[in-house]
């Protein structure tokens, strides 16, 4: 039974959120502002969390901010403002999936369904081996330089993933979000994402950082051995 921690502030969206979540099989966990929400997820060590970014005490930014520094849990972000802006500051400091307000439940369960499935699904290779220091887990989500475990969010592990099983070929930024976010979803989002989130990976990467190379006007690449 996979644990989803909800952190909002608005009573009957909390409970409603609960209720379908628990309808579904999920072990629920709530908290209604960030401070309590941090102390959940330290006890809990829930599978996924689903934030709200207006919360008292502690906002979402500042709760990310914090989980992302030596979690990899994904996080989907609920929020009420559209601007781009708060999206590519989510994304940033690590956020997995945004949903605005108003939504339907339907869609917060799809995404959340989506986002563990891509997690539990059987990787082609188990390890893909060596690449220097490098080296990458697929089966059980995990990343090591030098032998020693690399936090990875959801979506910085499937950039890295996708980058490998293109065998060192290039990929345009576009072709990035449709797999890493799905067809539909890609069209919402700035392709800048994808440079925020390489940004974010080559900085956990260390020295292997430079295996993932820049192609101008084209997209990205891996140093392979």
């Amino acid at each position: 039974m996979k644990k989803i921690l909800i952190i909002e502030d608005e009573k009957d969206l909390l409970k409603l959120l609960k209720y379908n979540f628990e309808k579904e099989g999920y072990k629920t966990v709530t908290a209604s502002d960030g401070e309590a929400g941090l102390e959940a997820f330290k006890r809990e060590k829930p599978d996924l969390v689903i934030l709200d970014i207006m919360l008292p005490e502690l906002n979402g930014y500042e709760f990310l901010k914090i989980v992302r520094r030596d979690s990899g849990v994904p996080v989907v972000v609920l929020t009420a403002r559209k601007e781009e802006v708060d999206k590519i500051l989510g994304f940033e400091l690590g956020a997995d999936d945004f949903v605005t307000k108003p939504f339907s439940v339907r869609e917060v369960l799809a995404r959340v369904k989506t986002i563990l499935k891509r997690i539990e699904a059987p990787a082609r290779y188990q390890i893909h081996g060596r690449m220097g220091d490098l080296e990458v887990d697929f089966d059980r989500f995990e990343v090591r330089i030098k032998g020693r475990p690399v936090s990875l969010s959801t979506k910085e592990f499937d950039f890295l993933k996708i980058l490998i099983e293109a065998d060192g070929k290039v990929l345009s930024r576009e072709k990035i979000l449709e797999n890493v976010w799905g067809y539909d979803q890609s069209m919402e989002i700035d392709t800048r994402t994808i440079d925020q989130h390489i940004s974010r990976l080559r900085e956990k990467l260390g020295h292997e950082s430079e295996r993932i190379v820049t192609v101008k006007n084209k997209g990205y690449r891996i140093k392979l051995d």
